[in-house]
């Protein structure tokens, strides 16, 4: 079933997938049918595989677009082991500068679809979001209600002290001016780089050092509970759940306090 939800299938798979259809197949029949699973289950499960599906996919779009035909991708991809922090750590800076390097993104915060944009698009949107949160008085949604569409995977915690075995091995603040150092770099065999004009990454932001660096050193053991976010969105979580509380709240209303003395 999963697998002709992309794929039609044979003719003799459409058969199986129908009740009345399956009850007149001979073992024979059904002998295939196995065989046939058996063999998109490793499908299912084989990356190579999805890759050539993927890149077939995008390709025929591109090209239906485009008016033209041939392959989009040069190749479906690499897997290459990383083997120690270091490896960890350039391949991480590697991704997040590609719009850089490739002249698309003049910045990390400009480099759409990356991880670091995103995160520093969380950084900038703390102090707005639990202002609004402070305004926001409005009820929570009763039980029974619509609920709302699930939020968005977290990306993974830094953690440079190394107490998380499934975090990040380094902190977040000297990740994001590495990957800021690295794109100045000038090389004459890539185009792109960070203009020597630009002002540190911080300040581009509107962001304070000490301010940033809390944010990274003390998420982990803040919000030590099942939820990580500004007060508004733990209390939408409370009523999806029909919860009378979660661990962090207090966090999350300290951070709010806090902000909102500083802005003050």
């Amino acid at each position: 079933m999963r697998w002709t939800q992309v794929f039609a299938g044979p003719l003799l798979v459409q058969r199986f997938l129908l009740p009345q259809a399956r009850a007149r197949m001979g073992d024979a029949e059904l002998a295939m049918v196995a065989s046939m699973a058996a063999t998109y289950r490793e499908r299912l499960a084989d990356l190579s595989w999805f890759m050539r599906r993927l890149n077939e996919t995008v390709a025929r779009m591109a090209n239906a677009e485009d008016g033209c035909t041939g392959r989009f991708w040069e190749g479906r991809f690499k897997s290459q082991a990383l083997l120690d922090e270091k490896a960890v750590l350039a391949a991480m800076a590697y991704v997040d500068l590609n719009p850089v390097r490739t002249g698309m993104a003049g910045t990390p915060e400009e480099s759409d679809h990356t991880s670091i944009q995103e995160r520093l698009r969380q950084v900038q949107a703390g102090g707005a979001a639990v202002q609004a949160a402070a305004a926001d008085t409005r009820p929570a949604a009763a039980p029974g209600k619509a609920a709302e569409a699930p939020a968005q995977a977290p990306l993974m915690p830094f953690d440079a002290r190394g107490e998380v075995p499934w975090a990040i091995p380094f902190g977040w603040q000297e990740y994001a001016e590495l990957v800021e150092w690295t794109g100045r770099q000038v090389r004459p065999d890539k185009r792109g780089h960070i203009k020597a004009a630009q002002p540190a990454i911080l300040q581009r932001l509107g962001l304070q050092g000490d301010a940033f660096a809390d944010m990274a050193c003390h998420l982990l053991e803040r919000f030590v509970g099942v939820a990580v976010g500004v007060l508004r969105a733990m209390a939408r979580l409370c009523a999806r759940q029909q919860r009378r509380s979660l661990h962090g709240q207090r966090a999350a209303q300290r951070m709010l306090q806090q902000q909102l003395m500083n802005r003050g």
